[in-house]
Order: structure tokens, then sequence, then C-alpha cells
């Protein structure tokens, strides 16, 4: 199994996962051109796609769906709380999920999860295939039990570290949208997702992907300085997804 990132933060998300020659996008928060030229650059064409997983309904991770799921004719899987709150629906096939119930699309086994965060009813996800399990975290206020449990014993982490405190509380956000990024229902912050790093056997991980970095309210340098502590002296296999850049594939070995 590979994964690799087409871009990640508050301008557009989205990843691509492939296995045995299943392909997976989670989220499109892109314009279908855009999307379609970061597809490029990774070596994959749209119409190579077996599905779309989404998140949840905000525009950076939902907004470009649509269009791509149209234009290219690539099934769109979702919650039914985000089913039912999507303005974009016209799509050749949309199938509907339970964050509790677990799916299978081609070569790779789909552990959806629920999330604190304010959106209807978002989810993130954990896929495995042969080579291991790959864990997405992003877009969460807080840590529960359950997203720890569930995210324990993978073999790669996309963790989101969206926010430095200090940084937030004296950015250029007004104060509404500082108390809700910072919030039970926003983002994770740097210190947040360390600590979450600390019950999901950091030893194991080949891959710590650190995602959603906010461009106003972090720097790669202050997640990174959160985090590496954790890594036990391998600070080599974390690495921080860019906004623009995204991040080219990274293999999972069994």
């Amino acid at each position: 199994m590979r994964f690799a990132v087409l871009g990640s933060g508050s301008k557009g998300n989205a990843t691509l996962i492939e296995s045995h020659g299943t392909r997976v996008l989670v989220d499109c928060g892109f314009t279908l051109a855009d999307t379609e030229q970061r597809l490029a650059r990774l070596g994959v064409e749209p119409a190579a796609l077996d599905a779309i997983l989404v998140t949840h309904e905000h525009g950076d991770h939902l907004s470009g769906v649509g269009r791509l799921a149209r234009r290219h004719r690539v099934p769109v899987w979702m919650t039914h709380g985000t089913y039912a709150v999507w303005r974009d629906r016209d799509v050749p096939h949309c199938l509907r999920f339970s964050p509790h119930q677990p799916f299978r699309i081609g070569a790779l086994e789909i552990q959806p999860y629920p999330v604190p965060h304010d959106a209807r009813e978002p989810c993130q996800y954990v896929v495995a295939a042969a080579a291991g399990r790959l864990g997405i975290l992003s877009d969460a206020g807080h840590i529960t039990v359950h997203m720890r449990d569930i995210l324990s014993g993978c073999d790669a982490l996309m963790l989101e570290c969206n926010h430095d405190p200090e940084m937030l509380e004296s950015g250029p956000y007004p104060p509404a949208l500082k108390r809700r990024v910072g919030g039970v229902s926003g983002h994770l912050s740097n210190a947040q997702a360390a600590q979450l790093l600390r019950h999901c056997e950091p030893a194991r991980l080949q891959h710590l992907v650190l995602t959603h970095l906010s461009e106003s309210n972090n720097t790669p340098q202050l997640a990174r300085a959160a985090i590496d502590p954790f890594m036990d002296g391998a600070t080599d296999r974390v690495v921080c997804a860019d906004q623009t850049a995204g991040m080219d594939w990274r293999e999972l070995v069994a």
C-alpha cells in the first residue's frame, strides 16, 4: 500500500491511497482542474479512481467532490449526515454508510470512525491492506477514547497538527473563529496531536504525516517540536504535508 497527499490545509484537502490496483481519494477540496493537475503530478488518471471517501461537508474537503465524480464517473462514499447537507448530490453513484460500519473497496478495508467536529456527521478513516493499516485523523476538536483505540496499532498515521494555541490566541482570526478552532469541536492543536501519539505505538509507525497545518496559526517547526519528542529519535519518519506541494508517495511495507 502507498499513499500521497494532493494538498493539506484550509484551502483544500485530498489524500490518495493505492493498493493492488485499488485507488481511493479521501476528500477533494480543490477545483476540478486543480485536482486533475495534482493527480497528474502523482501519475494517476482521475478515471482510475475507484472511490472518493468524504470525511465531512466543509468546503475544503467536499467542494470538488461533485465535479470530479461527474466528470470521471467515480463513486462517492459518505455518512448519511454528510449526505443530508450536501448541496451537490447530482453524481452518478453515491453510497451512504454508518461511521461505525466497516466496508471494503477492492483491496482496501475501510473502517470509518466518528470524530468531534462542527459538522453534521463527520468521520475519519483507518484504511487497511495486506501491507498494514493507515490511520487518518483530521478536523477533530479533541481526542476521544474511541479515536485513541481505533488508531492504536496503525503502521502509518496522518495526524492533524492544526494550530499552536499561542499563535492562535495572538493571531489575526476574529474572536469567534478563534473559539471555534480551539474549541472541543474545532481542530487539534500540536499538543493534542502529540498526546494522541503517545497512545499510538509511535515506534511501530513507518510514516507519520502531520496535516492540516494552519498557515496563520502554526509553523512546521512548531508542529515538529511538539511531535518529535514522542518519536524516540525516529524523526526521519516524520513529514509535514504542504498546502501547495502536498506530499509525494509514501510506501507502507508489510
